[in-house]
C-alpha cells in the first residue's frame, strides 16, 4: 500500500486549523469579493447577520476564469423562498459582471439553525473550520473547536446513501452537455471529499485539496485510487460524459455508502431533508 501525503492541517493541540482568509484572496479576485460585500447589505438590510467566503478563493488557489466565488449567508431568521431567489439573482449578476469567476455559489442559513445541536458537527464545524468572515459577527466563537473524528466524519459526510437516488434523478434530467458537466463536477467534488473524511480519521489531518483528498483515500483503498484520482480531475475539470455520472452513482457511490456506513455510521436524517 502506498504511504499516503503526510498529515497536516491541525493545530499543535490537534484540532483543524480554519483555512482561508481574507489576506490570501488573489488580486483578480479582490474586486468581486469587494462588490459582494458591498451589496449583501442593501439586499438583506438588518436581517444580514452575516457572511463568509469559503472554497478556493479565500485559500488563495482559485484560477482566474475557472472557479467559482463560493458564499455562504445567514440571516438573523431562517431564509425564506424569497430570499433564496434574492440571493440567486445576485449571484447571476454578480457572475455576469465579473469575467473572472465561473459561477456563485451561494449557502443561505439562518443564524439559530447554525448554532443549533442538529448542526454542531455538521454546519457548524463548516463555519468555524471552513469559512472565511467576511461580514458581520464571526460565529465560529461560539461553537466548539473540531478534532478530524469519527463523529465529524458520520455527520458531514454519512448520508452519502440518501443522496444517490436525487443524483440519479438530476442526471437523468440534465439532457444538454453543460448541465451534465455541472453535475460531472458537483458529484466528483462530493465523492473525493466523502472518500477523504471516510479516512481522515486514520490519517489524522484536514485538507481541502481534492487531489491529496483523494491521494490520501487511495492510500488506504488502493482499489479504488484510479477513480478517486480521476474524480478529482473530473471536480476541477469536468467533462459532460454521462459514461462518468453513471459510473459514479452505480460505482464509485454505492461503495463509497457503504462504507460509510460500516466505518462510520449513518447520519440522521434532518427536518429540511423531506420525505
Amino acid at each position: 500500500m502506498p504511504a499516503p501525503p503526510r498529515p497536516h492541517g491541525l493545530d499543535p493541540h490537534g484540532f483543524i486549523a480554519r483555512e482561508g482568509s481574507l489576506d490570501r484572496v488573489p488580486g483578480a479576485f479582490r474586486p468581486v469579493v469587494a462588490a459582494v460585500r458591498d451589496r449583501l447589505p442593501d439586499v438583506f438590510g438588518a436581517r444580514l447577520d452575516g457572511a463568509y467566503l469559503y472554497g478556493s478563493i479565500p485559500r488563495g488557489t482559485a484560477r482566474v476564469g475557472r472557479s467559482d466565488l463560493d458564499l455562504l449567508v445567514v440571516l438573523r431568521a431562517e431564509p425564506s423562498d424569497a430570499d433564496r431567489a434574492v440571493v440567486r439573482a445576485l449571484g447571476e449578476a454578480v457572475d455576469r459582471e465579473f469575467p473572472q469567476i465561473d459561477g456563485v455559489g451561494t449557502l443561505l442559513y439562518g443564524r439559530e439553525r447554525l448554532l443549533g445541536e442538529q448542526e454542531r458537527y455538521d454546519m457548524g464545524w463548516f463555519v468555524a473550520c471552513l469559512c472565511t468572515p467576511l461580514l458581520g459577527d464571526d460565529l465560529a466563537e461560539r461553537l466548539p473547536r473540531y478534532r478530524p473524528g469519527s463523529l465529524l466524519a458520520r455527520e458531514t459526510n454519512g448520508d452519502l446513501a440518501r443522496l444517490l437516488p436525487r443524483w440519479r434523478e438530476r442526471i437523468a434530467a440534465a439532457t444538454d452537455e453543460a448541465a451534465r458537466r455541472r453535475l460531472v463536477r458537483f458529484t466528483s467534488r462530493h465523492l473525493v471529499r466523502t472518500g477523504f473524511t471516510l479516512v481522515m480519521t486514520r490519517w489524522n489531518g484536514w485538507t481541502s485539496d481534492l487531489r491529496e483528498m483523494a491521494e490520501v483515500c487511495g492510500a488506504y483503498y488502493p482499489e479504488r485510487a484510479p477513480q478517486l484520482l480521476r474524480a478529482a480531475e473530473y471536480g476541477q475539470e469536468p467533462v459532460g460524459d454521462p459514461q462518468v455520472l453513471r459510473t459514479h452513482v452505480d460505482d464509485l457511490g454505492p461503495w463509497l455508502a457503504a462504507e460509510y456506513a460500516r466505518v462510520h455510521g449513518v447520519k440522521g436524517p434532518r427536518a429540511q431533508d423531506g420525505p
